[in-house]
């Protein structure tokens, strides 16, 4: 375990490596000058500039402008904001916690509904709950997020009256209460997926000799449910959750667009309009250490609830 555990953050430092390289180019083949991009809109004064010029090592070769970049960032200081002034650190930090909390409502809505849904289906192949939920499933799958947002606006929001359609709440359950549709909105299609796989691997172990065997026995169906098909498909779902949190945080940009949530989403379209480089930056550089550590974590349930990973990684 401690030799895997080496290996997996050798390689996060690695990955995480080039992808730093890769940010970093963002400034550097900008159209214009870097002094000109990181200006932004606020007066070009002399003082600005000769200070932006020492900031940024502007007229040093890239290496050592790349190398004094990592450095900050290491240290946590990714720059300051062109359009607001503010540290780059500072304005994600301030719009971070609403788009994880989207992402974990989504996350959870998705779990709660694909996993029966798919066990159901896997367990009754080609029966009518089996087509029903299959079809039902192919449909979500097709469906654009920021598509059933709109739709969900219409029908929740507009004409039944029910949910509030923007704006993030104050206080726990008000954060929920207008969450609901911008979770719903991004848990349709990731549930759909995640139904297809706990078909797929409920129907395999449901084909197995043990499944066979405890049938014959008389073990009742929900001890079947719980001890063999819920405990052998555990991996591969878990698997498909985490590449699920992954899209759900990538894919909140349009969903909290639509809802008019101030999240990371939001905060990525404004950095872009705005040509403030440093906060596209950062965001980049947080979305890709959050799929590092995803999936270095999926990777680390894996060995925990399949003990034949670990014997393979020693063989």
């Amino acid at each position: 375990m401690v030799v895997f555990l080496a290996k997996r953050l050798a390689s996060l430092i690695a990955v995480l490596f080039i992808v730093s390289i890769l940010i970093f180019s963002l400034l550097a083949l900008s159209p214009g000058s870097i002094v000109s991009t990181l200006i932004g809109t606020r007066p070009a004064t002399p003082e600005l500039i000769a200070a932006l010029e020492e900031r940024y090592r502007v007229n040093d070769p890239y290496p050592v402008q790349y190398w004094h970049w990592l450095t900050n960032a290491f240290q946590g200081d990714l720059g300051h904001s062109v359009r607001t002034g503010e540290p780059v650190v500072s304005v994600i930090a301030s719009r971070l916690p609403l788009t994880l909390q989207l992402g974990a409502y989504a996350l959870i809505l998705v779990v709660a509904v694909g996993i029966p849904l798919g066990m159901l289906a896997g367990m009754r192949r080609g029966r009518p709950v089996d087509r029903i939920t299959s079809t039902v499933a192919i449909v979500a799958m097709s469906a654009p997020a920021f598509a059933v947002a709109i739709l969900l606006i219409w029908v929740f929001g507009v004409w039944l009256e029910w949910l509030p359609v923007y704006g993030a709440g104050d206080g726990f359950f008000g954060r929920v209460y207008h969450l609901t549709l911008p979770a719903v909105s991004l848990a349709v299609a990731m549930a759909a997926v995640l139904h297809r796989q706990t078909r797929a691997a409920t129907m395999h172990v449901m084909d197995q000799d043990y499944v066979t065997f405890a049938r014959s026995r008389g073990v009742s169906r929900m001890r079947i449910l719980i001890r063999y098909a819920l405990r052998n498909t555990s991996l591969p779902i878990v698997t498909s959750a985490g590449v699920i949190l992954i899209v759900a945080l990538s894919g909140a940009v349009l969903v909290e667009r639509v809802f008019a949530l101030q999240g990371v989403g939001t905060l990525m379209i404004e950095s872009v309009d705005y040509n403030d480089l440093p906060v596209v930056q950062g965001l980049a550089m947080l979305l890709a250490l959050l799929i590092i550590i995803i999936n270095q974590l999926v990777d680390l349930l894996a060995l925990v609830i399949d003990p034949r990973t670990r014997m393979r990684g020693r063989s």
